[in-house]
């Protein structure tokens, strides 16, 4: 086996590799930018190469870097994790050439399903099935929308060296096209340096199933079942689960035959993942695409199948047979994953950075697996993918894998930064979801205004509220112990609060009990045992005999609370300080509607206007991209350009003014 490898990747996917050579027993080197110096990955392995500066362009995407640090360190093989080089066949045939084994298939299986366009072409010939389109690059946006019109609308506009979401648009009609070339041209140029863009029907009521496969050096093939990824937001998965509870036996034979036979046809050694395009009214499937490397949510199927696909990467890469044949690959109980992103729901999603004040995963175990490569106190970088971590399930049935889910979210503490997680909770409560009838659309569909705060259900708000009023209660009781006091003038805890939340005032009576308070809310008592001290994120305790888990923080009067994905700041005051605040007048926020506002961290691509000139609502003003995305920035309302305030080119903080308008 070999002795030592190199990771040419960062963040979740590197921690992820090294865990599995650790346990084989072989050394490891991270190759990391200046910007990734203190990250978890540097840390967990053996040695460290520093390869540039922090855009990736200069470090994680430098091939002559990578190679030179292979021979620095003598690095035997590399695993490239995904993303950056674990696509580019000229990357594993450089490998190649200096005797350095690449942990993933051969250049040219790279270089065939690399290629959207050939690859599809490939699997027609395979006899896989395919969907209709114009398999070749479009030479404009002019063109695009005569391919489009002819396919018929909708049509889904690709980058040929697309994936993860980027270089995808979906148009339904003629300006739709020509806009949505535009994007994908300039989005593919940017993350893949390959401008190629094709055209397909786009498949209504579409599901996302994928299949993975293991194929060795000596001809050995097998399909490990498959994962269902149609929970998604702009075309990047949100959920993945394994199995699907779409596909039957029949399905899941016809599905990984024919990615057998896709995987045959292209000679391949190693993981990799055969997407197909499932319609959910006539059960027909159609190729999508091969990744020809570890897929993101390749955790679900390890977990259904018992296997290590990373290990099994190495062993194939090493020379080694597989362990097992298509009888052997079974289907143990359910298992799910969310990502979890640093992004704000609450505000259109909006990418999120800064430091990780805090971090508190749930504990692993009793079905319960967290991927991550950052740490408590790291620093969540505008210049890579928005990713903090990947939450994955067990269940004996997907039931179960739900329920578990649910809990596990509900105890993942993040702060400092935004997260997902409230829309994750939500995705998990909703009955379309739970009933498994959803497809692709289904994030589009049931929020189609965006999300909010409201979308977030909850049976009894008042729970909220009288934990809260314990844990005010409590504080004050840590209060009166440690502070001094004069005689006859000693501090009490109040028995009667008044919680104000979500514009609602919560009149509750306190009442100390054994082990805890009984709260009082309307004729309704909670019964609240816990030994929760001030300090503690989370709360974790009984209410009348049941448990209850959530996060809280004193924040002044205010207590934040988050429960299953809702996420409130009552605040706890007594009857007196109720009534004053309701006498106080309401402050009006400050008018910024004549300002284009930069709505997170970012570089600054475009700026489609200029002074004095006139736009429309819808108009393209400006566009930002963070974390690998462009966002293009739209007006609201008609106006005239004022001034521009910031320059192309210029790294933008949160609330930034771009333009100002008349």
């Amino acid at each position: 086996m070999f002795k030592k490898i190199l990771i040419a990747n960062r963040g979740e996917i590197a921690c992820r590799v090294i865990k599995t050579a650790r346990k084989m027993g072989i050394a490891t080197v991270a190759v990391h930018s200046e910007a990734d110096k203190n990250a978890l990955f540097v840390e967990m392995a053996d040695e460290a190469v520093c390869i540039g500066p922090a855009p990736s362009k200069e470090s994680y995407l430098v091939m002559d870097k990578i190679i030179a640090a292979c021979k620095q360190t003598g690095a035997e093989a590399v695993h490239p994790g995904y993303g950056f080089l674990s696509e580019n066949a000229e990357f594993s045939r450089r490998l190649e050439e200096e005797g350095i084994k690449f942990i993933g298939p051969k250049h040219y299986s790279v270089a065939k399903m690399g290629d959207k366009i050939e690859s599809k072409k490939l699997a027609i010939a395979a006899g896989v099935n395919t969907i209709p389109g114009y398999n070749d690059a479009i030479s404009g946006p002019d063109e695009a929308v005569e391919i489009a019109k002819n396919i018929g609308y909708p049509v889904m506009i690709k980058a040929s060296a697309g994936g993860g979401g980027k270089g995808l648009r979906v148009a339904f009609n003629d300006k739709e096209a020509h806009e949505g070339f535009s994007s994908c041209v300039n989005e593919a140029r940017n993350a893949f340096g390959d401008d190629r863009v094709f055209i397909e029907k786009y498949v209504l009521e579409p599901r996302h199933i994928e299949i993975q496969v293991l194929g060795d050096a000596h001809g050995n093939y097998v399909y490990l079942n498959e994962r269902d990824c149609s929970i998604q937001r702009r075309h990047q998965k949100v959920i993945e689960e394994a199995p699907s509870p779409f596909v039957d036996p029949e399905m899941r034979k016809a599905m990984g035959e024919q990615a057998v036979a896709l995987a045959r046809a292209v000679n391949y050694e190693s993981a990799g993942t055969v997407e197909f395009v499932v319609s959910g009214a006539t059960k027909e499937f159609y190729f999508l695409e091969m990744n020809t490397r570890l897929q993101v949510e390749h955790p679900v199927t390890e977990l259904i199948t018992g296997l290590d696909l990373v290990e099994q990467m190495i062993r194939v890469a090493y020379g080694e047979k597989l362990p097992l044949s298509q009888a052997d690959v079974g289907i143990d109980g359910w298992a799910m994953e969310c990502r979890i992103n640093a992004e704000d729901p609450f505000r259109g999603f909006l990418p999120s950075t800064g430091r990780l004040v805090k971090f508190q995963a749930p504990a692993e175990g009793h079905g319960v697996r967290v991927d991550t490569g950052v740490f408590e106190g790291g620093e969540i970088s505008m210049f890579y993918d928005s990713m903090i971590a990947k939450l994955i399930v067990h269940g004996k049935d997907r039931q179960d894998a739900i329920e578990r889910m649910r809990d596990a979210l509900n105890a993942f503490v993040i702060r400092g930064i935004s997260s997902n997680i409230p829309f994750q909770a939500a995705l998990l409560q909703h009955p379309r979801f739970c009933s498994g009838n959803f497809n692709t659309g289904f994030i589009a569909e049931e929020y189609p205004q965006g999300f909010d705060a409201s979308m977030v259900p909850h049976d009894d708000p008042a729970l909220l509220a009288a934990v809260a009023t314990f844990a005010r209660s409590r504080y004050i009781e840590r209060a009166v112990q440690i502070e001094g006091q004069l005689a006859g003038h000693g501090r009490k805890v109040a028995r009667e609060w008044v919680v104000v939340m979500a514009g609602k005032q919560y009149p509750l009576s306190v009442q100390p009990i054994e082990g805890g308070l009984s709260i009082t809310h309307e004729g309704r008592t909670y019964n609240i045992v816990s030994d929760w001290a001030f300090g503690d994120l989370l709360f974790t305790g009984t209410v009348n005999g049941a448990p209850v888990c959530m996060q809280i923080e004193r924040r002044g009067l205010r207590y934040y609370i988050s429960h299953f994905g809702l996420q409130v700041e009552p605040m706890v005051m007594t009857v007196r300080a109720a009534h004053l605040l309701s006498l106080m007048p309401t402050k009006l926020p400050p008018d910024l509607s004549k300002f284009l506002l930069s709505p997170m961290p970012g570089l600054l691509r475009e700026v489609a206007v200029a002074e004095g000139q006139d736009v429309k609502a819808g108009e393209k003003l400006a566009v930002i991209e963070a974390m690998k995305m462009e966002n293009v920035l739209k007006a609201e309302q008609d106006g005239k350009v004022k001034k521009v305030v910031a320059k192309p080119g210029a790294s933008l903080s949160v609330d930034e003014v771009i333009i100002e308008f008349e």
